[in-house]
């Protein structure tokens, strides 16, 4: 995104940098391992919040909070751990009435347009969930090539790099995961019960 990164220099591994900010608290350590992925929160961010704006006060609102959830919990993928935080932030702005839209103090018409739009969070957020919850039916080259696809903004030759799957084997695993997917959440469209897993 470029509002905010800089040139790290730093050449120390995540792991290596997660456990030097336990042992020392230094908040140049932790801010060094956040720079690294902060297009990638600020993607995750304006897919959920869709506003640039407000992606980018949530980026910092993650950073604000990330020493304290540093230090609390053992971090074997730090990129993988962060964007789970981050999206877990995002679903948290969702449901905060702040984010309710208002207009002018109009009694009845305000209280509409604040449940209207109350409505729209809701069924926004029981879909997030059901997508969430139908990801976990793909098999897992599905779900990890969909997931860095489409919520992680990765190219077929990144997702290549990353996981070593070919090229075409990528390509098949997300047509295949994105139809599963898109089964899965019409079928199950407004089931809260968990969705059995899926064979293909």
């Amino acid at each position: 995104m470029g509002f905010l990164r800089k040139i790290s220099t730093n050449l120390q591994s995540d792991q290596e940098l997660v456990q030097s900010f336990k042992k020392t608290g230094d908040l140049n350590t932790l801010a060094s391992l956040f720079e690294r992925y902060m297009d990638l929160l600020y993607g995750v961010c304006l897919k959920y919040l869709k506003d640039e704006e407000l992606s980018k006060d949530a980026v910092m609102q993650v950073f604000e909070g990330l020493g304290e959830k540093v230090k609390k919990h053992e971090i074997s993928n730090f990129k993988s751990w962060l964007h789970t935080v981050a999206k877990n932030h995002c679903l948290m702005q969702l449901r905060t009435p702040r984010n309710l839209k208002t207009t002018e103090f109009d009694g009845e018409r305000m209280q509409f347009e604040e449940d209207s739009h109350l409505d729209e969070v809701i069924a926004k957020e029981k879909q997030l969930s059901q997508m969430e919850r139908c990801l976990e039916t793909l098999s897992e080259e599905q779900k990890l090539t969909v997931t860095k696809f489409y919520l992680e903004n990765k190219s077929y030759h990144d997702i290549a790099a990353e996981t070593g799957i070919e090229w075409n084997k990528i390509r098949s695993f997300i047509q295949n995961g994105r139809r599963n997917l898109k089964i899965c959440m019409e079928k199950n469209a407004g089931a809260e019960q968990p969705i059995n897993k899926s064979h293909e």
